[in-house]
């Protein structure tokens, strides 16, 4: 399956303003088909939470054992003065941790997310590309299924399952965990990363991530 080219051109039926396109590229080691059989190409969605877990009200419907029936959210929210929508990952589940960008988030902690994010979780590995619209009435998730993976030699603790899943590499070792936000954001501010991960994030989101 080919990667996304170029931005793409969608829009509300009722309106001109193009929406917020959210590209997400998702992989497990294990390559079970059954894992992403309700995995729509595309999703249009409003302005709440977007869910991502086992439920059947989950907007993005992962079947794995391990994952929590609301595991994480994608959550759009406008910081104050801007006229387009932002977004940031929450935390739903309290059997395990979620690793983004080189944070360890907990149950209801959340991250504002940058242009481009890698996310760890119960052996999924998501990037998630996010191409900004004019729109603040909802947004787009265009999803892909990727062969290989996503994410290299991760700096952060993710679960018991990521370590199992990568016997043999170096263990992960223990990464600033982000502060626990209630509710949506208004004007967050980015938590300040440990040892330079920042600066090998970006390092390998260019040499490694192809989405």
């Amino acid at each position: 399956m080919s990667d996304f080219e170029g931005p793409l051109a969608v829009s509300l039926p009722s309106m001109e303003r193009a929406l917020t396109v959210l590209h997400v590229s998702l992989y497990h080691p294990k390559q079970d088909p059954a894992t992403f059989a309700k995995v729509p190409p595309q999703l249009q969605h409003g302005t709440s939470p977007l869910l991502v877990g086992q439920a059947p009200d989950a907007h993005l419907q992962l079947q794995l054992p391990c994952l929590s029936r609301r595991h994480l959210s994608l959550e759009p929210y406008r910081e104050k003065g801007s006229a387009l929508l932002t977004f940031c990952l929450k935390a739903l589940s309290r059997r395990g941790c979620v690793w983004v960008n080189g944070l360890t988030l907990r149950f209801l902690e959340q991250l504002p997310l940058s242009p481009v994010n890698r996310v760890a979780f119960s052996g999924i590995q998501m990037v998630v590309r996010i191409e900004g619209g004019t729109s603040l009435e909802g947004f787009v998730c265009c999803f892909h299924l990727s062969p290989s993976p996503l994410i290299h030699r991760p700096q952060a603790e993710e679960t018991d399952e990521w370590e199992s899943t990568f016997q043999g590499q170096p263990p992960p070792g223990s990464g600033p965990r982000a502060p626990g936000h209630q509710g949506l954001l208004h004007g967050p501010s980015l938590p300040s990363p440990g040892g330079g991960a920042e600066t090998q994030l970006q390092k390998e989101i260019s040499d490694n991530v192809l989405c």
